[in-house]
């Protein structure tokens, strides 16, 4: 227990020191863009290679972990981030946007190889005793949470780095901060963690258990109904249609993510009375699924009856924020609880792809249905994809099935 405690840590400050640049770098590039006069949608079309490549990434990412082991993926990542942050220091005249696009493609592929490599570690440094699923929970809901709390952090970061540095300083400054972080790492922590006893073969990567591919399924429209509101349409709406400041705009969205991860790290406590010692199951992503589907439902109708914009968005994004995250968690617990040891980052790898996917259908939906029929539409979008992965997870069992199936961690 003492060593995969110690593991546990390091990997969860290594990935806190990427999730920083991470979110420093996005904040960096709206910022700097938006000064040189492109409008939201055309910055937000900077990151659609960031999110493409992340499909793409997290598919081969799970089969190399299994083969090369989930220490050496966690490093590609990192170094990749280096690389992508440098690459945005090259002179302004450089900056074209197939160059950009190009370094935040690189710097997608650096952030699914991290996230996977990161969250599959989990499963495999747990002690094979009665209480694994609990703590699993736990240990997942923590490092999740608490990379999207320093990814709202990061937002901060990158707009004072900006601020006092400039541009070119803060991107140095964050690839000297995340070399020291890929040191300490690489010396700290087990060379073959997760790597697998029997090397997968690629054609391996499509063949899940029913479990897996359902919830894969569910998470794509999860994450795409956030995102076909969240990316583009929310914040042009706050800039244009309520009259907010850009750094107004960036501070919120900032806020929101850092309380998203807070209530993401709680949501073992916010349901423990639902899942006890067995950890959450089907049911308990179906129910959380149908409760968030209301929230932009709700928001939408404020909004075509003018119940002050303003307040009608802020608290349904506040409330939106707390039922989402408790949803996010509970998929992350489920992806390792169906996954045995030796197959638990090709299964990550192929759950993240559908996460990736339903983030980059939701990115483009959120530029073109908000220009068709503005928030509201983009907000419907939002519900009726909530709605998808509500009904796909009836697909999904309840402790009767998970249980011996997580027994393959207990022999």
């Amino acid at each position: 227990m003492e060593q995969g405690l110690r593991s546990y840590l390091v990997v969860t400050g290594g990935y806190w020191g990427f999730t920083l640049t991470d979110g420093a770098i996005r904040m960096l590039v709206v910022l700097y863009f938006h000064q040189l006069g492109y409008s939201p949608f055309e910055v937000a079309m900077l990151f659609l290679f960031y999110e493409f490549f992340g499909v793409v990434t997290n598919l081969v990412g799970g089969w190399l972990g299994a083969r090369l082991g989930l220490n050496l993926t966690m490093h590609m990542g990192m170094a990749l981030q280096i690389v992508a942050l440098l690459l945005l220091t090259a002179p302004e005249s450089w900056l074209s946007v197939p160059y950009v696009m190009f370094a935040q493609a690189l710097s997608g592929i650096a952030k699914d190889l991290n996230k996977m490599s990161a969250k599959a570690s989990v499963k495999l440094m747990l002690p094979k005793d009665d209480s694994a699923n609990s703590r699993l929970f736990k240990w997942v809901a923590i490092l999740t949470g608490s990379k999207n709390t320093l990814k709202g952090v990061g937002f901060f970061m990158g707009a004072a780095l900006l601020s006092t540095l400039g541009f070119r300083n803060a991107l140095l400054v964050m690839a000297g901060g995340l070399f020291v972080v890929f040191v300490i790492t690489l010396i700290m922590l087990p060379r073959d963690i997760g790597k697998s006893r029997a090397k997968p073969k690629f054609t391996q990567l499509f063949s899940k258990t029913r479990e897996i591919n359902w919830l894969s399924a569910a998470r794509f429209f999860l994450f795409g109904a956030r995102d076909v509101w969240f990316v583009v349409g929310l914040p042009v709406f706050l800039y244009s249609v309520l009259g907010w400041e850009f750094m107004q705009v960036g501070g919120f969205l900032a806020l929101w993510i850092i309380g998203y991860g807070f209530v993401q790290a709680l949501a073992p406590k916010l349901i423990r009375k639902s899942h006890h010692q067995l950890g959450p199951d089907g049911v308990t992503a179906r129910v959380w699924a149908f409760v968030l589907t209301w929230i932009p439902a709700g928001i939408a109708l404020a909004l075509m009856f003018e119940i002050n914009p303003s307040w009608s968005v802020i608290i349904g994004l506040g409330l939106f924020g707390v039922v989402f995250a408790i949803n996010s968690a509970v998929h992350s617990y489920l992806i390792l609880a169906y996954s045995d040891h030796d197959k638990v980052s090709m299964n990550v790898g192929f759950y993240y792809m559908a996460n990736a996917g339903g983030r980059l259908v939701g990115t483009v939906l959120s530029g073109w249905v908000y220009q068709v029929s503005g928030l509201v539409g983009c907000l419907w979008w939002s519900a009726g994809f909530v709605l998808f992965a509500a009904l796909l997870s009836f697909a999904l069992p309840r402790h009767s099935r998970t249980v011996p199936n997580q027994a393959v961690v207990n022999e």
